[in-house]
């Protein structure tokens, strides 16, 4: 199948307009790799620090004949996507010895929670805290013993974060081991019907804590298809996972099997003697994530309904490879890539239910046959993305790779390119004179896709709370938080407004939502213009905005407008900006405030300091 039209115009636009700086990191990943610091490059009282501690691994690691993979992990047992890494660099470094290499844990990276900092103080560091997990794995992998890399992670900032910063040692062979999502729990419908019951009042605390337990029960990913789950999709479709590993529930037999297949891996893609004398050619991480990949990443965003919060990462880890994508990119790709997927939030299975249809590798296998996806990338795996479109199973313990499914196990979760939820993809972009935004549509009823209604302006989601249980807000009415930006606030998402905001549309109100902050992956059936840019912090019009002002949310039209006159509009001043809160350690994020990047560009807060 040739390339779709619309996917091969993007990608060439991408690519010239990132033709210098994709060359400049192309030659530096070049350099790097030749004259960079490495175990061949380091002193004898460098490299005695280095292997001290390895034990059975001294020697072997002294003689520098086999790979030595470094491991950078996330693990933390507080986060439960996170907690099953615990024992996993120590089975890696077994992994390793089987094929003659060996691994060391080059070292750890945060993981913040968004689930349990959601809608607290604490959420302001959260955005931040990707470009703090990149420079935590840029200084893991700097100390140059290492000829490979393993990369532990699977939430929200914690993988692009990763990938940021091992871009910059983008000569480094580097895969991705997932851990898996946790099993089904409390069926999602029936988490937001008693979520929607304690926001009216008519449930109690100890009713909403059981519900949120019961879906929220044991080790792995949370099973809804938000910003994680979103990541792990990602990398499949950008070759970075070995193939269909990102669904398989955490502590089986499977899953030990696929990160011993990583290991195996990662031992074939270096550019060591051994390497260059076997029939595997060298697969650096700078290499794999190129501008084909970068598109299948967000053709894969599209077809899945994936995370909104990827229209803010996708471009800082593609700056990172000195590849520059825009929402433009994001909104054209939209018009030609289907809704293949219905998972929670935009349908009633999870991921688990979306793994028994078929998964990643029907996906993969529908969006390359359809010509919606670039086969021809270096993935970390094989020769081809296709090689990617394959289910991992156990036969006698041994690990095997089946081909795709023909057909979806279920159709209410999982449908062919010719027969989609939706003729296009699950975002929108929308401007006007409040700036330009993104809107997640693919679970908005289209009869919601435009609303007209006058504003109501918050600078606190604290106050939309307050204001929703005296009753104020019960009318048709534009939600509009702003001063939520980077700049701003380091902008914090907004999930729980989801559901006081679902209750007030629920009455039959008309209701929008529009910020310059972020409103969670798992943003549901509220049409949000969200992640406005410029942010009001940084002028954008947002700041002129007033109460009672009539806006038009259209994503149909692509509209995102205030109904004033022109010379009313362009007379007023900005709000006042309001003062900088102190406490839950907001106040060392300061200086990453004050350097971040409009949201269009991803947010962050070193890239453009670092030239990128």
């Amino acid at each position: 199948m040739s390339l779709h039209p619309v996917v091969e115009k993007v990608t060439a636009r991408i690519i010239v307009r990132s033709a210098a700086s994709r060359g400049a990191y192309l030659d530096l990943i070049d350099r790097q790799k030749g004259a960079g610091v490495h175990r061949p490059n380091l002193s004898c009282g460098n490299l005695a620090h280095g292997f001290a501690a390895s034990g059975d691994d001294k020697a072997a690691i002294r003689g520098g004949k086999a790979m030595n993979i470094g491991i950078v992990t996330a693990y933390n047992d507080m986060l439960s996507a996170h907690q099953p890494y615990g024992r996993y660099p120590e089975q890696i470094k077994i992994f390793a010895r089987e094929t003659g290499a060996t691994a060391q844990v080059a070292g750890g990276v945060p993981a913040m929670c968004d689930g349990v900092t959601q809608g607290q103080d604490s959420m302001e560091l959260s955005l931040f805290s990707r470009d703090v997990i990149a420079m935590s794995t840029s200084v893991a992998l700097s100390h140059g013993m290492f000829e490979g890399a393993l990369l532990l992670g699977i939430c929200d900032k914690i993988v692009p974060g990763l990938l940021i910063g091992a871009l910059r040692f983008g000569h480094l062979p580097t895969i991705l081991i997932p851990a898996g999502p946790m099993p089904s729990g409390l069926a999602n419908k029936e988490k937001i019907r008693v979520r929607q019951l304690f926001a009216e009042g008519k449930l109690g605390q100890e009713e909403l804590l059981e519900a949120e337990s019961a879906s929220y029960h044991g080790a792995g990913t949370c099973t809804f298809f938000g910003t994680a789950n979103s990541n792990q999709m990602m990398m499949e479709m950008m070759g970075l996972h070995m193939p269909g590993s990102s669904f398989v529930n955490p502590r089986t037999k499977l899953r030990q099997e696929l990160t011993r297949a990583a290991v195996h891996q990662v031992t074939k893609n270096g550019w060591n003697k051994e390497a260059e004398n076997s029939n595997e050619p060298y697969r650096p991480l700078g290499r794999c994530i190129d501008e084909k990949a970068i598109v299948n990443a967000i053709v894969g965003l599209l077809a899945t309904g994936g995370s909104t919060n990827h229209v803010i990462h996708l471009p800082a880890i593609a700056r990172a490879a000195g590849i520059m994508i825009d929402w433009d990119d994001m909104d054209e790709l939209s018009t030609a890539v289907p809704l293949i997927a219905s998972v929670y939030p935009n349908g009633a299975g999870d991921v688990n239910h979306f793994t028994a249809a078929g998964g990643m590798p029907y996906v993969l296998r529908e969006l390359i046959g359809a010509g919606l996806a670039h086969d021809d990338i270096m993935t970390i795996y094989g020769s081809s993305l296709s090689d990617g479109a394959k289910q991992p199973m156990l036969e006698d313990s041994a690990l095997r790779f089946d081909d795709a499914p023909e057909q979806s196990a279920d159709e209410t979760i999982l449908r062919p390119v010719k027969g989609p939820f939706q003729a296009d993809g699950g975002m929108k972009l929308l401007q006007g004179n409040l700036g330009r935004a993104t809107m997640k549509v693919s679970a908005v009823d289209p009869s919601r896709w435009t609303i007209e209604a006058p504003a109501a302006i918050f600078h606190d989601q604290n106050d939309v709370i307050t204001a929703f249980k005296a009753g104020e807000l019960d009318r048709d009415i534009v939600v509009v938080v702003r001063f939520q930006g980077p700049a701003a606030n380091g902008m914090p998402e907004l999930h729980k407004l989801t559901s006081p905001l679902g209750v007030l549309q629920d009455k039959g109100y008309k209701v929008a939502f529009v910020t310059d902050g972020r409103m969670s992956g798992a943003s549901g059936k509220i049409p949000s213009a969200i992640h406005i840019s410029p942010e009001a912090f940084h002028g954008g019009p947002l700041g002129k905005l007033r109460d009672g002002d009539m806006v038009r949310v259209c994503a149909t039209k692509g509209e995102l407008t205030a109904l004033v006159d022109e010379t009313i509009w362009n007379a007023r001043e900005q709000a006042a900006t309001p003062p900088p809160v102190l406490g839950t350690g907001r106040e060392l994020f300061a200086m990453m405030r004050h350097h971040s990047d409009p949201a269009e560009k991803g947010g962050s807060a070193m890239l453009a300091e670092a030239g990128l």
